[in-house]
Protein backbone atom coordinates (compact mmCIF):
# COMPACT_ATOMS: atom_id res chain seq x y z
CA UNK A 1 0.00 0.00 0.00
CA UNK A 2 1.46 3.27 -0.81
CA UNK A 3 2.32 5.88 2.10
CA UNK A 4 -0.27 8.46 0.93
CA UNK A 5 -2.86 5.84 0.64
CA UNK A 6 -5.68 4.77 3.49
CA UNK A 7 -7.85 1.70 3.91
CA UNK A 8 -11.32 1.23 5.34
CA UNK A 9 -14.38 -1.27 4.78
CA UNK A 10 -17.56 -0.47 3.32
CA UNK A 11 -20.57 -2.48 4.80
CA UNK A 12 -22.82 -2.90 1.76
CA UNK A 13 -25.77 -4.87 2.48
CA UNK A 14 -24.25 -7.05 4.76
CA UNK A 15 -21.19 -7.69 2.31
CA UNK A 16 -18.01 -6.29 3.50
CA UNK A 17 -16.07 -4.49 0.82
CA UNK A 18 -12.64 -3.70 0.96
CA UNK A 19 -11.72 -0.32 -0.18
CA UNK A 20 -8.25 1.65 -0.69
CA UNK A 21 -8.20 5.20 -1.27
CA UNK A 22 -5.55 7.51 -1.73
CA UNK A 23 -6.48 11.96 -1.55
CA UNK A 24 -6.12 13.80 -4.48
CA UNK A 25 -7.03 16.25 -7.25
CA UNK A 26 -10.02 15.41 -9.93
CA UNK A 27 -10.38 13.48 -12.13
CA UNK A 28 -10.14 10.86 -9.76
CA UNK A 29 -9.01 6.70 -11.02
CA UNK A 30 -11.10 4.19 -10.09
CA UNK A 31 -10.20 0.82 -10.58
CA UNK A 32 -11.64 -2.17 -11.18
CA UNK A 33 -10.22 -5.71 -11.39
CA UNK A 34 -10.54 -8.96 -13.07
CA UNK A 35 -12.38 -12.28 -12.61
CA UNK A 36 -10.30 -14.58 -9.00
CA UNK A 37 -8.01 -11.36 -8.93
CA UNK A 38 -7.51 -8.37 -6.17
CA UNK A 39 -6.78 -5.18 -5.86
CA UNK A 40 -2.69 -5.73 -4.92
CA UNK A 41 -2.31 -6.34 -8.51
CA UNK A 42 0.61 -5.46 -11.00
CA UNK A 43 -1.67 -2.90 -12.62
CA UNK A 44 -3.43 -1.41 -9.41
CA UNK A 45 -0.36 -1.05 -7.74
CA UNK A 46 1.10 0.81 -11.06
CA UNK A 47 -1.85 3.25 -10.92
CA UNK A 48 -1.69 3.77 -7.56
CA UNK A 49 2.21 4.94 -7.77
CA UNK A 50 1.10 7.02 -10.82
CA UNK A 51 -1.89 8.72 -9.03
CA UNK A 52 0.53 9.70 -6.25
CA UNK A 53 2.75 11.16 -8.12
CA UNK A 54 0.67 13.29 -10.07
CA UNK A 55 -1.60 14.04 -7.19
CA UNK A 56 -4.72 12.52 -8.07
CA UNK A 57 -7.17 10.92 -6.43
CA UNK A 58 -7.13 7.10 -6.58
CA UNK A 59 -9.58 4.51 -5.47
CA UNK A 60 -9.55 0.45 -5.59
CA UNK A 61 -11.36 -1.88 -4.30
CA UNK A 62 -12.23 -5.88 -3.99
CA UNK A 63 -15.41 -7.42 -5.00
CA UNK A 64 -16.86 -9.69 -2.35
CA UNK A 65 -15.43 -13.00 -2.39
CA UNK A 66 -11.97 -11.35 -3.65
CA UNK A 67 -8.97 -10.36 -1.52
CA UNK A 68 -9.11 -8.46 1.21
CA UNK A 69 -13.27 -8.10 0.66
CA UNK A 70 -15.30 -11.18 3.03
CA UNK A 71 -17.98 -13.76 1.55
CA UNK A 72 -17.37 -16.33 -0.65
CA UNK A 73 -16.41 -16.27 -4.28
CA UNK A 74 -18.55 -18.97 -5.28
CA UNK A 75 -21.71 -16.60 -4.21
CA UNK A 76 -20.24 -14.28 -6.78
CA UNK A 77 -22.15 -13.06 -9.84
CA UNK A 78 -22.34 -10.24 -11.78
CA UNK A 79 -25.27 -8.23 -10.61
CA UNK A 80 -23.49 -8.56 -7.68
CA UNK A 81 -20.50 -7.18 -8.38
CA UNK A 82 -22.11 -4.45 -10.40
CA UNK A 83 -23.30 -3.67 -7.12
CA UNK A 84 -20.33 -3.44 -5.10
CA UNK A 85 -18.81 -1.49 -7.94
CA UNK A 86 -21.86 1.23 -8.20
CA UNK A 87 -21.66 1.48 -4.29
CA UNK A 88 -17.91 1.98 -3.90
CA UNK A 89 -18.00 4.58 -6.94
CA UNK A 90 -20.49 6.41 -4.61
CA UNK A 91 -17.72 7.01 -2.24
CA UNK A 92 -15.54 9.13 -4.54
CA UNK A 93 -15.74 12.70 -4.08
CA UNK A 94 -13.33 13.77 -6.20
CA UNK A 95 -15.60 14.87 -9.09
CA UNK A 96 -15.43 13.26 -12.38
CA UNK A 97 -13.53 9.84 -12.47
CA UNK A 98 -11.52 7.91 -14.94
CA UNK A 99 -12.40 3.74 -14.63
CA UNK A 100 -9.62 1.65 -15.58
CA UNK A 101 -11.60 -1.91 -16.30
CA UNK A 102 -9.49 -5.00 -16.49
CA UNK A 103 -10.73 -8.42 -17.86
CA UNK A 104 -13.73 -8.92 -16.15
CA UNK A 105 -13.51 -5.12 -14.94
CA UNK A 106 -13.86 -4.36 -18.35
CA UNK A 107 -17.27 -5.41 -18.26
CA UNK A 108 -17.79 -3.95 -15.37
CA UNK A 109 -17.03 -0.59 -16.16
CA UNK A 110 -19.13 -0.96 -19.34
CA UNK A 111 -22.02 -1.96 -16.77
CA UNK A 112 -21.27 0.63 -14.52
CA UNK A 113 -20.62 3.44 -17.44
CA UNK A 114 -24.12 2.33 -18.34
CA UNK A 115 -25.87 2.78 -15.14
CA UNK A 116 -24.72 5.87 -14.53
CA UNK A 117 -25.82 7.47 -17.57
CA UNK A 118 -29.07 6.09 -16.99
CA UNK A 119 -29.51 7.95 -13.43
CA UNK A 120 -27.81 11.27 -15.04
CA UNK A 121 -24.19 11.20 -13.04
CA UNK A 122 -21.89 13.03 -15.51
CA UNK A 123 -18.72 11.31 -13.34
CA UNK A 124 -17.61 9.78 -16.05
CA UNK A 125 -14.56 11.05 -17.68
CA UNK A 126 -13.39 8.26 -19.59
CA UNK A 127 -13.24 4.64 -19.95
CA UNK A 128 -9.62 2.69 -20.15
CA UNK A 129 -9.86 -1.02 -20.83
CA UNK A 130 -7.63 -3.88 -20.28
CA UNK A 131 -7.88 -6.99 -22.28
CA UNK A 132 -12.00 -6.38 -21.58
CA UNK A 133 -14.09 -9.35 -21.56
CA UNK A 134 -17.86 -8.62 -21.68
CA UNK A 135 -20.49 -10.97 -22.16
CA UNK A 136 -16.80 -14.07 -21.24
CA UNK A 137 -19.61 -15.91 -18.79
CA UNK A 138 -21.17 -16.52 -21.78
CA UNK A 139 -18.94 -16.42 -24.88
CA UNK A 140 -15.90 -17.77 -23.35
CA UNK A 141 -16.96 -20.14 -20.79
CA UNK A 142 -20.28 -20.88 -21.52
CA UNK A 143 -20.21 -21.17 -25.27
CA UNK A 144 -16.80 -23.10 -25.28
CA UNK A 145 -17.62 -25.51 -22.47
CA UNK A 146 -18.09 -29.15 -23.94
CA UNK A 147 -21.71 -31.14 -23.59
CA UNK A 148 -20.24 -32.63 -20.42
CA UNK A 149 -19.45 -29.62 -18.28
CA UNK A 150 -22.38 -27.70 -19.38
CA UNK A 151 -24.51 -30.91 -18.30
CA UNK A 152 -22.52 -31.07 -14.94
CA UNK A 153 -23.22 -26.90 -14.50
CA UNK A 154 -26.91 -27.52 -14.78
CA UNK A 155 -26.64 -30.42 -12.49
CA UNK A 156 -24.66 -29.90 -9.39
CA UNK A 157 -24.80 -26.31 -10.01
CA UNK A 158 -21.12 -25.60 -10.15
CA UNK A 159 -17.61 -26.83 -12.03
CA UNK A 160 -14.26 -26.53 -11.26
CA UNK A 161 -12.21 -24.64 -13.60
CA UNK A 162 -8.80 -25.24 -14.00
CA UNK A 163 -6.49 -22.08 -13.58
CA UNK A 164 -3.69 -20.75 -15.34
CA UNK A 165 -2.67 -18.51 -12.44
CA UNK A 166 -2.49 -20.73 -9.69
CA UNK A 167 -3.18 -24.24 -8.28
CA UNK A 168 -6.82 -23.65 -7.19
CA UNK A 169 -9.51 -23.84 -9.76
CA UNK A 170 -11.86 -21.51 -10.81
CA UNK A 171 -15.61 -22.55 -8.96
CA UNK A 172 -18.10 -21.48 -11.87
CA UNK A 173 -21.63 -21.73 -10.90
CA UNK A 174 -25.08 -21.94 -12.92
CA UNK A 175 -25.76 -18.72 -11.00
CA UNK A 176 -22.98 -16.94 -12.19
CA UNK A 177 -23.74 -18.46 -15.82
CA UNK A 178 -27.12 -17.80 -15.74
CA UNK A 179 -26.85 -14.21 -14.11
CA UNK A 180 -24.43 -12.84 -16.88
CA UNK A 181 -26.84 -13.37 -19.68
CA UNK A 182 -28.79 -10.40 -17.53
CA UNK A 183 -25.82 -7.93 -18.96
CA UNK A 184 -24.96 -9.35 -22.08
CA UNK A 185 -24.13 -6.33 -24.30
CA UNK A 186 -21.87 -7.01 -27.81
CA UNK A 187 -25.55 -8.07 -29.05
CA UNK A 188 -26.26 -4.42 -29.77
CA UNK A 189 -25.19 -1.00 -29.98
CA UNK A 190 -23.78 0.81 -26.79
CA UNK A 191 -23.26 4.23 -26.05
CA UNK A 192 -21.31 4.85 -22.91
CA UNK A 193 -21.02 8.91 -23.28
CA UNK A 194 -17.18 8.98 -22.84
CA UNK A 195 -14.23 8.31 -24.07
CA UNK A 196 -12.85 4.67 -24.57
CA UNK A 197 -9.23 3.55 -24.85
CA UNK A 198 -8.42 -0.10 -25.27
CA UNK A 199 -5.63 -2.00 -24.72
CA UNK A 200 -4.92 -5.77 -25.68
CA UNK A 201 -2.90 -8.22 -26.34
CA UNK A 202 -2.64 -10.31 -29.51
CA UNK A 203 -1.28 -13.51 -27.78
CA UNK A 204 -3.70 -13.31 -25.22
CA UNK A 205 -5.19 -16.85 -24.55
CA UNK A 206 -8.31 -15.99 -22.14
CA UNK A 207 -9.68 -12.86 -24.47
CA UNK A 208 -9.06 -13.01 -27.75
CA UNK A 209 -8.20 -9.85 -29.56
CA UNK A 210 -10.98 -10.66 -31.95
CA UNK A 211 -13.59 -10.62 -28.92
CA UNK A 212 -12.38 -7.24 -27.98
CA UNK A 213 -12.88 -5.88 -31.69
CA UNK A 214 -16.35 -6.95 -31.05
CA UNK A 215 -16.48 -4.60 -28.44
CA UNK A 216 -14.99 -1.65 -30.74
CA UNK A 217 -18.09 -2.20 -33.00
CA UNK A 218 -20.61 -1.70 -30.28
CA UNK A 219 -18.97 1.55 -29.43
CA UNK A 220 -19.32 3.54 -32.67
CA UNK A 221 -21.27 6.77 -31.23
CA UNK A 222 -18.14 7.37 -28.68
CA UNK A 223 -14.46 8.48 -29.01
CA UNK A 224 -12.59 5.02 -28.81
CA UNK A 225 -9.02 4.41 -29.60
CA UNK A 226 -8.48 0.38 -30.04
CA UNK A 227 -4.11 -0.34 -29.38
CA UNK A 228 -3.47 -4.03 -30.17
CA UNK A 229 -0.09 -5.64 -28.36
CA UNK A 230 1.54 -7.94 -30.81
CA UNK A 231 3.33 -10.01 -28.73
CA UNK A 232 0.80 -8.81 -25.18
CA UNK A 233 -0.59 -11.53 -23.06
CA UNK A 234 -3.96 -11.55 -21.18
CA UNK A 235 -2.27 -9.85 -18.25
CA UNK A 236 -0.42 -6.79 -20.03
CA UNK A 237 1.85 -6.50 -16.60
CA UNK A 238 5.38 -5.94 -18.31
CA UNK A 239 6.99 -2.76 -17.76
CA UNK A 240 6.29 -1.82 -21.17
CA UNK A 241 2.70 -2.38 -20.73
CA UNK A 242 2.36 -0.80 -18.05
CA UNK A 243 3.95 2.47 -19.19
CA UNK A 244 1.04 2.32 -22.17
CA UNK A 245 -1.33 1.65 -19.07
CA UNK A 246 -0.61 5.22 -17.72
CA UNK A 247 0.02 6.77 -20.82
CA UNK A 248 -3.49 5.76 -21.94
CA UNK A 249 -4.82 6.96 -18.33
CA UNK A 250 -2.68 10.34 -18.64
CA UNK A 251 -4.25 11.22 -21.56
CA UNK A 252 -7.39 12.27 -19.09
CA UNK A 253 -5.15 14.14 -16.31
Amino acid sequence: MSAAETSFHLDFEDRDIAVRTIPGEGPGVFWLGGFKSDMTGTKAQYLADLAADRGKAYTRFDYSGHGASGGLFEDGTISRWLEEALAVFDTTTEGEQIVVGSSMGGWIALLLARALKARGDSRLKALVLVAPAPDFTEELMWARFPPPVQELILGSGQFLKPSLYGEEPYVITRALIEDGRNHLLLSAPLAVGCPVRILQGAKDEDVPWEHAMALVTCLAEDDVVFSLIKDGDHRLSRPEDLERLGVAVEEFF
